[in-house]
């Protein structure tokens, strides 16, 4: 018993620690976005503002930032990642149940390069895709960067959703075909509505992916009025001082979205990977 409580202790120890290692500066952020200057820049640094201030918030919001303005940046970023989520989401959906129902040549070796293309870095392939975009005629476009989204979240996706449509006992859908519905309506009523946790817990990934993204949107797009919140706070970094106010107080504006959306599908992801990781 000794032992046990001793493990639990220490068990329960560690994952305090490695929460507030991962809250701090998150905490941190929040905190200096409310501080004004002269405490941002103090040689005593506090964790709370002593006199907490709105005015990095003001100029963000209100201010003029390059050649746009917050809500046009915001704007943008919600248009990429909402249609990154809804199409890799179907696509995949629709991959994974291909993969998971039939049996085709080479399906082992398109499984593999799903797992294969999951493991080259991103930087490397940013040259290669400039100059595909370049010959396609999509660069500086939001289309063509929700594309470059959509192909790097729909492997992931495919691989998640692969054990939830498995799960599925094919006699439902058998026992819907004898109902008279046909594949689409099978598909959408039946397959659909039970695979719901696994696109929910893919669907928060490839939000973030595409909210946080920075590197190809700032090498894809010329157009300063097209940029994403990422790009946006790279304006507030200059060459002999850096406004620490207004950075923090953009950046913590761009989490907010994130943990609203974790928020609403936070059960269904919960429920998801767990369905996954026992069904997979």
């Amino acid at each position: 018993m000794k032992s046990r409580t001793i493990g639990r202790i220490a068990l329960n120890g560690t994952g305090v620690l490695v929460f507030l290692a991962a809250v701090f500066p998150v905490f941190w952020m929040a905190s200096t976005a409310f501080k004004p200057n002269n405490e941002i820049f103090s040689s005593t640094p506090k964790p709370l503002p002593s006199h907490p201030t709105l005015e990095h918030f003001d100029f963000v919001l209100n201010g003029r930032i390059a050649e746009g303005t917050f809500w046009g940046y915001f704007a943008n970023s919600l248009v990429l990642a909402v249609v990154t989520v809804l199409v890799s989401g179907l696509l995949a959906l629709m991959a994974a149940t291909a993969v998971a129902r039939f049996r085709f040549r080479f399906r082992t070796t398109f499984l593999v390069m799903l797992l294969v293309v999951q493991m080259v870095p991103l930087e490397a392939l940013v040259i290669p895709l400039f100059l595909d975009l370049k010959q396609l005629q999509m660069l500086d476009s939001l289309v063509g960067l929700v594309v470059v989204y959509i192909a790097f979240a729909v492997p992931f996706a495919i691989w998640m959703l692969r054990g939830f449509v498995a799960a599925v006992p094919k006699e439902l859908e058998e026992a819907a075909s004898i109902d008279g519905a046909g594949p689409v309506r099978t598909f959408f009523t039946v397959l659909l509505p039970l695979v719901a946790p696994g696109l929910v817990a893919t669907s928060i990934f490839s939000f973030i992916t595409a909210w946080n993204e920075f590197i190809f949107a700032y090498t894809f797009l010329d157009d300063q009025q097209k940029y994403t919140l990422p790009i946006m706070l790279q304006f507030f970094f200059g060459r002999s001082s850096n406004a620490w106010g207004p950075i923090m107080a953009a950046s913590t504006l761009l989490t907010i979205p994130v943990i609203i959306f974790f928020l609403l599908v936070q059960r269904r992801m919960v429920s998801g990977l767990t369905s996954g990781a026992v069904k997979g």
